[in-house]
């Protein structure tokens, strides 16, 4: 089971062109990728966002890609031959009307405004797209071990809060067979009361108990919190995105616990359903981390 939060970046240079990406993750509902990389890999973008759709399926994702050439072709050079020749006769020309002594020389022409121009040189895009899928390959993978990671910690956390709701429906459970003798009780001894010590009338009171019984019956709300906390753990070993179903656990949980409270009238059974939906609700704010 993986978290939405992780970091991963990689380094990688191939035939002296150097990429560095770095790739960071959030919780999202749904996968929201952004890509920030220069300009003239931006036709590399939709591949990009594919590949990081096949790796991750809920977070907000960010990625920022960087290139450096370190190629000995990487730019080129060009000499505009007729704004040279323009300057240097302009030189001379100064030189001998003014009598002004002094020798211009190549590198001083080539620092004059647009004598040289240096440019990028047409790069490779098949080269840019190779080392660009094996780049982000290798951010990806530390990306999703820092999720599994994150993931494993959530995981060990909500795992114990599920032990102490199996706990806390385990003593609603046991409560209830309790509940039902004192109600019986309680009812005999306010009828005979009533009646001033006469005979009461056995058939009515354990109908009465009965209907009670009935009414505040929890059993199948005790099963069902032990059936979800089970699908809970279950979901761990099973692989894919969990966070959706999960999400939909939780709110069975909470209903089940809810369903408990409005039966019951019983104060150590309320306490416990309260602190039952404690642990639900912490579970609740857990798993919005989880994919």
């Amino acid at each position: 089971m993986n978290s939405m939060t992780g970091f991963g970046k990689a380094e990688l240079t191939i035939d002296g062109r150097r990429m560095r990406v770095e790739i960071k993750s959030v919780n999202q509902r749904f996968l929201d990728i952004n890509v920030r990389m220069p300009r003239f890999l931006m036709f590399l973008e939709e591949a990009v966002r594919k590949q990081i759709q096949q790796s991750l399926a809920r977070g907000r994702v960010e990625v920022f890609i960087n290139y450096a050439s370190e190629r000995d072709d990487a730019k080129k050079v060009t000499v505009n031959q007729g704004m040279i020749r323009s300057y240097y006769e302009a030189a001379q020309a100064i030189s001998s009307e003014l009598s002004i002594p002094g020798d211009i020389g190549v590198i001083d022409l080539m620092r004059l405004p647009d004598a040289v121009t240096i440019e990028e040189r047409e790069q490779d895009d098949s080269a840019l797209a190779e080392l660009t899928q094996k780049t982000l390959a290798a951010a990806l993978e530390e990306l999703l071990s820092a999720r599994r990671k994150e993931g494993e910690k959530l995981m060990s956390d909500i795992t114990a809060r599920l032990s102490d709701i199996l706990e806390f429906s385990k003593q609603i459970a046991q409560k209830e067979q309790t509940v039902v003798a004192e109600y019986r009780d309680k009812l005999t001894e306010r009828i005979s009361v009533l009646l001033s010590n006469q005979p009461v009338d056995e058939a009515r009171i354990a109908q009465e108990v009965a209907i009670f019984a009935d009414k505040c019956n929890i059993t199948e709300e005790v099963v069902r919190i032990q059936s979800h906390v089970a699908q809970f753990l279950d979901a761990d070993n099973q692989s894919g995105p969990q966070g959706r179903n999960l999400d939909f656990i939780v709110q069975e949980l909470n209903r089940e616990f809810n369903t408990i409270g409005s039966k019951s009238g019983d104060v150590e059974i309320t306490n416990l359903v309260i602190r039952g939906k404690a642990e639900i609700e912490k579970i609740r704010e857990q798993i919005q981390n989880i994919e």
